[in-house]
């Protein structure tokens, strides 16, 4: 008659604890030993430092601290990627500068507090890996272990007796096992069999993933470069430092990582929503360009879009903004142009491309005085103007009603002084505005083809007209693909080492004092978990199929043979 035993939740006892070789290795976790503190010397306490800095928990808690060390990195402005916040950051807060600079918090991916982080991290997970890894392809070339003396002490068991001979319920029992592809051979008179070693597997594939990200990450932080560069139509680029309006790299990065290529903005095309809850989205939104690889390259033509960048050698040259650019002529007092139909490119404020900036005639121009001096102007541009009594936003994307708003200013511009200003804005510390008749601030509202003429006989200034650019974005970024493989595969080890149990399975068949053979099916688990019961049940069950049970020697009128549980339960 089989016999399924469980016993009542509570503490194993000690000598029940130690299942010998057959509880041993479920997992590649190293051992801890504590130590004996007395008795350490220098060597030992090395010894004790690397088992702790190779510990899992202090991997965990380096981890935790490289997460919260990037913080400041994303909420403090950092010189590798906006110097003039930098410099804005230092005038506004004349006490916290002096102690960000102490701590490095400026550049706090290149300071040393986090180099170390990042250093130990990196040492801690490849201590950790190395020795499970050797272990674990140790446990790959050998053979699950033995049974132990007494199945019944495992948590999950069953038994029962069968006419059939041992030699072939051990058989049925290693055909059985293989076929639910557990590692399974006959030890003694038991079979031995174990699954899930991808358990480990997962388990390891997830450090070595977390090693790749590392890698990958601080390469392309050493390495990285990105440029903006804005073109207006008919205007053209090549791939130079001098030839970006900005550029940061990484602290390894040098000009000759540069790829060598150029390309010309042939046209720009918007086109968008005229109607509907959507007006203005964008429909189309992409560059024409002509490119060529090298000195001596062959044109190519190709389209750019959003998300489609064009790829050339390491760099990805990326659309990633568009606006407008008024076509102006400024001629002095006496007619002389001093600025002949020239683009001048205005930085969009809100989506439907309501434009600001400021156009300088730096060289050239004479006041009505004969003096030379140097003309400002702050403008608004709008492709959509609303009409007399509207606001200064513009109504729509396109360029349906183009305005451009002009306020006038002369004097000194302060280019010459030799510190950098955006050629976006005014600086008008040493600039005068022009007046009206009523003495106020001179301005005019004016259409293509329409004049603005500068009070005193001062010149003039014509808008003559519109054009579009387009803003681009090169950027290398090596080991990005290898960072995402990493992100990839440590999401699967996860997963495996989450989700996979690593469980042994051992059948015993001898020959009871009776003659009849009894057959014992025990499972063990790395944790406690229902599936190895379950499991040794369903094990079981079809066993018993090959090998059904014997009458019960104490009821020899029941040749009735009863099947085992369908699950094992858990002790």
């Amino acid at each position: 008659m089989s016999k399924t035993t469980a016993s009542e939740p509570g503490p194993v006892p000690a000598e029940d604890q130690d299942l010998g070789a057959a509880g041993s290795q479920l997992s590649t976790a190293p051992q801890e030993e504590s130590p004996n503190l007395p008795a350490l010397g220098v060597i030992g306490w090395v010894r004790w430092f690397w088992r702790q800095l190779t510990s899992m928990r202090v991997a965990l808690l380096l981890l935790l601290l490289l997460s919260l060390a990037a913080i400041p990195g994303s909420v403090i402005p950092q010189t590798g990627i906006d110097v003039l916040k930098v410099a804005e950051f230092r005038k506004e807060h004349t006490t916290l500068a002096p102690i960000y600079d102490k701590l490095g918090l400026f550049h706090v991916y290149s300071s040393v507090w986090f180099s170390a982080i990042y250093i130990l991290l990196f040492v801690s997970l490849i201590g950790c890996i190395v020795p499970r890894t050797w272990q674990f392809v140790g446990q790959l070339r050998g053979r699950p272990p033995a049974a132990p003396k007494r199945l019944t002490r495992l948590p999950a068991y069953t038994t029962w007796r069968t006419e059939a001979d041992p030699e072939t319920v051990r058989e049925a029992a290693l055909a059985l096992l293989k076929k639910r592809r557990f590692r399974a051979h006959v030890a003694g008179d038991a079979v031995a069999a174990e699954k899930g070693y991808l358990r480990e597997a997962g388990n390891l594939a997830f450090h070595i993933a977390l090693i790749v990200m590392l890698v990958a990450f601080a390469w392309g932080q050493l390495y990285k470069s990105e440029g903006n560069k804005l073109i207006v139509e008919g205007g053209g680029f090549s791939n130079t430092l001098t030839q970006y309006d900005d550029f940061k790299s990484g602290n390894l990065f040098t000009q000759d990582d540069l790829d060598p290529f150029s390309f010309r903005l042939n046209q720009f095309t918007g086109t968008y929503e005229l109607t509907g809850p959507n007006r203005g989205t964008p429909r189309t939104y992409q560059a024409d360009v002509t490119y060529s690889v090298g000195a001596y390259g062959k044109d190519k033509r190709t389209i750019i879009k959003v998300n489609e960048p064009l790829q050339i050698g390491d760099s990805k040259v990326y659309l990633v903004s568009h606006g407008y650019a008024p076509v102006i002529t400024v001629r002095d007092g006496k007619g002389k142009v001093v600025m002949n139909r020239q683009a001048v490119p205005l930085l969009p404020l809100d989506g439907n491309v309501t434009s600001s900036g400021a156009i300088k005639v730096m060289d050239g121009y004479r006041n009505p005085e004969g003096k030379k001096e140097q003309l400002g102007f702050q403008a608004f541009f709008l492709p959509t103007y609303g009409g007399k009594g509207s606001t200064m936003l513009s109504a729509f994307p396109a360029l349906l009603n183009p305005m451009l708003a002009l306020n006038a200013y002369h004097g000194d511009l302060g280019v010459d002084s030799g510190i950098p200003q955006s050629v976006y804005q005014l600086n008008k510390k040493n600039l005068k505005e022009f007046k009206d008749s009523k003495g106020e601030l001179f301005k005019k509202q004016l259409k293509i083809g329409e004049t603005m003429t500068l009070p005193g006989g001062a010149g003039s200034v014509t808008f003559e007209g519109v054009e579009e650019w387009a803003g681009f974005q090169v950027t290398r970024q090596p080991g990005s693909v290898w960072a995402l493989v990493g992100a990839v595969a440590a999401i699967l080890g996860l997963a495996g080492s989450l989700f996979i149990q690593r469980r042994r399975v051992w059948v015993r068949a001898v020959t009871g004092d009776d003659g009849v053979t009894v057959v014992e099916m025990a499972g063990l688990g790395r944790s406690e978990s229902a599936k190895v019961p379950e499991e040794l049940g369903d094990l079981a069950a079809t066993l018993y199929d090959r090998a059904p049970g014997a009458p019960d020697p104490e009821s020899p009128e029941d040749d009735r043979a009863s099947v085992p549980a369908e699950g094992a339960e858990q002790k």
